[in-house]
């Protein structure tokens, strides 16, 4: 016969495994890229791969994380607008921009119809993926912890973004 030890042993253990196959049962568990049909700007895939460099493309069309530290627009201070690297869709004002200490370019809010978000629960983890709003790529997450006014720090990779200096 068991003992209690035993006994809860078992219980965490089934409940922890219950929570994953719930978790992995769910079809947006995967980080696939957005519904072709969900955003104004439409290209085939082959084309994205024909229009953008490896890095970008894994970036932006396959949900990818660039290495931090390694974007010069993390470091990018002139005013300007910085815009999708996939379609030139406005996305961020300079005046937004802040320095986050994560090696990601980091903005506080976009410009208004400049990104769409979505769930992102990949890596076990659920967070917001941001997307810009005209062909639906992957430009970061956006987290909870960023700077006044809005609290938001909208973490984007630089290889997704192009600077348009003003």
């Amino acid at each position: 016969m068991p003992n209690r030890r035993q006994f809860l042993v078992v219980a965490a253990t089934t409940v922890g495994l219950g929570a994953v196959v719930t978790w992995i049962a769910q079809p947006q568990h995967m980080n696939a890229a957005p519904r072709p049909d969900a955003f104004p700007l439409r290209r085939p895939d082959e084309e994205w791969r024909t229009r953008l460099t490896p890095a970008q493309y894994r970036v932006l069309r396959r949900q990818g994380t660039e290495r931090p530290f390694s974007s010069p627009l993390d470091d990018e201070h002139r005013r300007g607008t910085y815009v999708c690297a996939a379609c030139g869709h406005p996305l961020f004002s300079s005046d937004a921009k802040f320095d986050s200490g994560t090696g990601w370019p980091s903005f506080t809010s976009p410009i208004s119809d400049g990104v769409e978000t979505s769930i992102d629960r990949s890596w076990f983890m659920v967070r917001t993926e941001v997307h810009c709003a005209n062909c639906g790529s992957h430009i970061g997450h956006v987290f909870s912890d960023g700077p006044r006014p809005t609290g938001l720090r909208y973490c984007m990779n630089g290889v997704a973004l192009d600077f348009h200096p003003a």
